[in-house]
């Protein structure tokens, strides 16, 4: 199974209300047709409810076309567990997009990559990364690629 980790918010707040600006919205949205253009639409796309990770999955599922954000709690919370339960459902082929929060994405690259540094896999607003997973999040992945939103543009 592949994995897509783009990032909305550079830190996990308490609150679940902050929105993107609409620079941001902006600024995301022409990231968004980036990645479509250099990804294949995921077969889901999974985000943190939380309204500035909703907001950003909105933008890239409007420039995948056909695809609608699936909330997923565990992306909010960095819940590794819940996170692996809901990635069991998927196939091995499929690739699944996931929306979430610093640190908790850069936290689950560098465990799936077994890097000793997470600080290393720290995302800007907007970066992204691709990772083939062996099997389950456990059993770790391959980094196909780390990238900030600039590439995207």
């Amino acid at each position: 199974m592949s994995v897509m980790l783009p990032t909305s918010v550079s830190v996990a707040t308490s609150t679940t209300a902050i929105r993107l600006r609409s620079v941001g919205r902006k600024k995301f949205r022409r990231v968004a047709r980036g990645m479509a253009k250099l990804v294949r639409r995921p077969d889901a796309l999974l985000s943190s409810p939380h309204l500035r990770a909703w907001q950003t999955a909105e933008l890239l599922a409007a420039a995948w076309h056909g695809i609608a954000p699936e909330p997923e709690m565990a992306l909010a919370t960095g819940d590794f567990a819940g996170l692996e339960s809901r990635l069991a459902s998927f196939a091995p082929e499929q690739l699944i997009a996931l929306v979430g929060h610093e640190p908790h994405l850069s936290g689950l690259l560098a465990h799936v990559v077994d890097a000793r540094a997470p600080e290393r896999f720290a995302f800007r607003k907007g970066g992204a990364a691709m990772v083939e997973l062996k099997g389950t999040l456990a059993e770790g992945g391959m980094l196909h690629w780390f990238a900030r939103p600039r590439m995207f543009r």
